[in-house]
């Protein structure tokens, strides 16, 4: 067996096991264990009954391990049994044990024959078995029971894959001897899983329930369907036996009797029956375990890398120290208003590569919402033509004006200001929505204090909620201001001298071309949405935007012009999402209703992200593209069926008076926009952003600790209690595993593995059938009772031997091939002479 390091294998792997199972996370560590695997009633329940010797696994029809077992065997002077979900209570009692199995699987899967994936971890106690770690997985099934569902063999398929597909699993294949070992469900899981053969176990149950005249020697002796592990028979307590409660031990000395007197398997009793199987399944663990240290301890490191860290603030915790509590607080407190202030500020260490943070956010609303809401305030050119004329007619009254009155500028201009303080609203509560957020984000680090994280959430957004109303009053104050006087001697403001030459100056300058409204404004990846599905469907291209035109490409090496599209007439408005689609999108259109683009009346244009179709908008609206407004058309209606639309185009003089108040009123709101554009979103930060960050960093402590009781403040959530535990438990698993992994000898003498066997059964779609011989019928032979064996330990009437073993007494039987050369390069082992003619290689296994 090796040295003691060898021996705490099994123990170590049983605490990893145990300790990666408490958490949840069984699976997140593939340690080397063993399946057992088989079809309903193949009598694998009963083979681990026999090794532990005991009653203790629920019996009855149908399926009945319902969920997934692990069964830890350890050889202790005392006998009991211990559940991993009942820490602290021993089980002497094994009628109890099965009664606890049987709940704990109804607590999970309900009493419907239901099945679950999560394991029950049972360890045993006992002088009677060696170390052993076995899965017990349900019997696979092909026809519901009972409020089965209709794929419970997909679901227990799925569950025994979720163990047999994972490298260091050895596969324990139960098969009864009285049926078509062809159609083994277990072999077929073998096969399907492990090809070459070399995690595969085979073990053949009830022998002694095969018709009259049969046997299953071949199988025994590896060489129907051979397995490079072999196979190993027992014999278990029939159904009368165990309604009988006949005792485990008369039945393993039955066993032990039947192989000893059958005619067909007395030249393989030492190599057959329970204590033989359990002893070969620990060797075998052993040596698997041996072979996967390497890798299990390179995995084991970076697990416990991975958890140092956090591990190494646990180690000296105490929960109830007052010290402790004022110290924590104080650095929650501290590094919130940190990762509050990079938020916000911008940092170069821990970058947001996968959002906006709060800070750049903001920004957004100061930049592309907040300018984007105002110029959507924008009259339509035609509707602010009819209100100023209205306005002028309403001044002048019942007299022909002869001069252009100053007070319809007036008047237009007081509406139009007023109309910014909703834009303005709007940004202080995009505002203080982005720093909500923010805050919430920066106390997600404070999850295992959720008393105060919940305090502090508080009181911060209480006091943005009470700056509130103070920045919206200054803001409202500031358009207040615009509104109480107009200063018509601005300097930026063109006079009434100059508007009526405007007009004239525009086209001119545009018939001279500008250069500098050439530059480009934007370009970037967009989605044109509206091409037929004949025409390929939505396609992805290249936009450049200018001051003149929006053009696409095939790339963004810009050689591959698609289209050129002037932006002069051009609008936009926002469509709706279609309910299948996750992207957001805008239009083009011409007001004009014109085609935009081939025969389309409009360009639908989408982006993935909210954030860029703003960006564009914002772009857009830089280029002279504004967006649509929502016109009352009932309103528009009444007004044309009156006719008062055309009245003021019938006077040149009017005509004449509108325009010069119309470039007035551009000239003037053109300022006020700059104006509320710059001192908008100062204010903001003044008193909202920068006055939150003061109030975190001086006044968040004194009010943490004027709201009650520090103690309960600082109380851990118990999830944070228990997810110290478990880290603690598994910084310690993992420690000593790898403690344990280190003191064992890698040049430890193991037993080899066996030579390759003729596995080509395992590596073809199908099981052979047809031809009868040894070595590919899938039914035992029938034959008449043998005679004295030969020399050599065959019978008289034997099948035909194999191909001639090797006459060199030092060197160990290989199995060869049909029609081959034995392969090269097989391990050899100490000379202890050659095995007996027909013994498998599984033979001269020591124990």
């Amino acid at each position: 067996m090796g040295n003691r390091g060898m021996e705490d294998l099994i123990p170590l792997v049983n605490k990893l096991q145990d300790a990666f199972s408490s958490i949840g996370q069984n699976s997140s560590l593939d340690l080397p264990q063993i399946a057992v695997v088989g079809g309903q009633s193949a009598g694998k329940s009963s083979v681990l009954e026999n090794f532990v010797g005991k009653d203790f696994l629920p019996r009855g029809s149908g399926i009945v391990t319902r969920r997934p077992l692990v069964l830890q065997l350890i050889n202790c002077p005392t006998e009991y049994a211990e559940f991993l979900h009942c820490k602290g209570k021993k089980f002497i009692d094994f009628d109890e044990v099965r009664q606890e199995i049987e709940a704990e699987t109804d607590r999970i899967t309900g009493q419907n024959k239901g099945i679950s994936p999560v394991p029950i971890n049972l360890r045993v106690y006992s002088p009677n078995v060696l170390n052993l770690t076995l899965v017990d997985l349900p019997g696979m099934t092909k026809v519901p029971v009972g409020d089965q569902p209709a794929d419970i063999e997909n679901q227990i398929r799925e569950m025994l894959m979720q163990f047999v597909t994972k490298d260091n699993c050895l596969l324990l294949a139960v098969s009864p001897a009285n049926s078509d070992l062809a159609n083994s469900d277990a072999l077929k899981i073998a096969k399907e899983v492990d090809p070459q053969g070399l995690r595969t176990i085979g073990v053949i149950t009830k022998l002694d329930l095969m018709d009259e005249g049969t046997d299953a020697r071949d199988i025994l002796e590896n060489k129907l369907l051979p397995l490079r592990r072999g196979y190993i028979g027992v014999v278990n307590r029939s159904q009368k036996d165990i309604d009988g409660r006949k005792d485990i031990t008369a039945a393993l000395q039955a066993e032990r009797k039947f192989f000893l007197s059958h005619p067909s398997y007395r030249h393989l009793a030492d190599r057959m029956g329970t204590s033989y199987l359990q002893k070969i399944l620990n060797q075998q663990l052993t040596n698997h375990i041996r072979d996967t240290l390497p890798a299990l301890r390179s995995k084991l490191q970076s697990q416990l890398l991975s958890i140092e860290k956090e591990v190494e603030e646990y180690k000296n915790f105490r929960p109830d120290d007052p010290g402790r509590k004022t110290k924590a607080l104080l650095q929650m407190v501290q590094q919130f208003a940190v990762d509050f202030e990079k938020r916000i500020e911008g940092s170069g260490d821990q970058v947001e590569t996968y959002e906006l943070s709060g800070g750049a956010k903001i920004n957004r609303i100061f930049h592309e919402r907040f300018p984007f809401e105002i110029v959507k305030l924008e009259s339509d050119e035609k509707t602010l033509r009819k209100e100023i004329s209205y306005a002028i007619k309403n001044i002048h009254g019942i007299r022909t004006g002869l001069f252009t009155p100053d007070m319809a500028f007036e008047t237009i201009v007081k509406r139009l200001i007023a109309q910014i303080k909703e834009p303005c609203q709007k940004c202080v509560d995009m505002v203080i929505n982005e720093l909500v957020n923010t805050v919430r984000q920066c106390t997600q680090k404070l999850a295992q204090f959720p008393m105060l994280r919940e305090e502090m959430e508080r009181i911060v957004t209480q006091h943005i909620r009470d700056r509130e109303s103070l920045t919206k009053g200054q803001v409202m104050l500031l358009i207040d201001i615009e509104l109480a006087y107009m200063n018509t001697n601005h300097e930026d403001f063109i006079g009434f001298a100059n508007a009526q030459q405007k007009s004239s100056q525009m086209s001119k300058k545009k018939a001279a071309g500008n250069q500098d409204e050439i530059m480009v404004i934007r370009k970037g990846w967009l989605t044109i949405n509206n091409i037929s599905i004949m025409k390929g469907g939505a396609k992805e291209y290249w936009f450049v935007l200018t001051a003149e035109t929006l053009s696409w490409y095939k790339d963004d090496e810009e050689k591959d012009k698609k289209y050129m599209l002037p932006v002069d007439n051009l609008k936009l408005k926002d469509i709706e999402k279609s309910f299948m689609s996750s992207k957001h999108i805008f239009a083009l259109f011409n007001t004009e209703h014109r085609n935009v683009y081939k025969d389309s009346r409009q360009l639908e244009l989408a982006s993935e992200s909210l954030e860029e179709v703003d960006s564009w908008k914002a772009s857009f609206l830089r280029a002279g593209v504004y967006p649509e407004r929502n016109v009352d058309k009932d309103k528009v209606e009444v007004e044309e069926a009156r006719g008062d639309g055309q009245i003021h185009s019938l006077d040149p003089q009017l005509e004449r008076q509108v325009e010069i108040v119309r470039n007035l009123v551009d000239s003037y709101l053109s300022i006020i926009h700059r104006t509320v554009r710059d001192l908008i979103p100062k204010t903001i930060m003044h008193l909202m952003v920068n006055n939150t960050k003061e109030f975190i960093h001086s006044d968040l402590l004194a009010q943490l600790y004027s709201c009650g009781d520090q103690n309960t403040l600082m109380e851990e959530s118990p999830e944070q209690a228990q997810h110290r535990d478990e880290m603690l438990k598994m910084y310690h698993a993992l420690r000593e595993g790898l403690h344990i992994i280190g003191d064992i000898s890698t040049s430890t003498i193991t037993t080899t593995m066996p030579p390759p066997v003729d596995d080509s059964w395992l590596q073809v779609t199908g099981m052979p059938s047809g031809r009868r011989s040894p070595m590919s019928s899938p039914i035992p032979q029938r034959r008449a009772p043998p005679g004295p064996p030969r020399p050599g330990g065959r019978s008289a009437s034997g099948p035909p031997s194999r191909p001639a073993m090797s006459p060199d007494p030092g060197t160990p039987s290989i199995p060869s091939r049909p029609n081959r050369a034995p392969p090269p390069g097989v391990p050899s082992r100490p000379s202890k002479g050659s095995p007996a003619h027909g013994e498998s290689p599984q033979s001269s296994i020591e124990g």
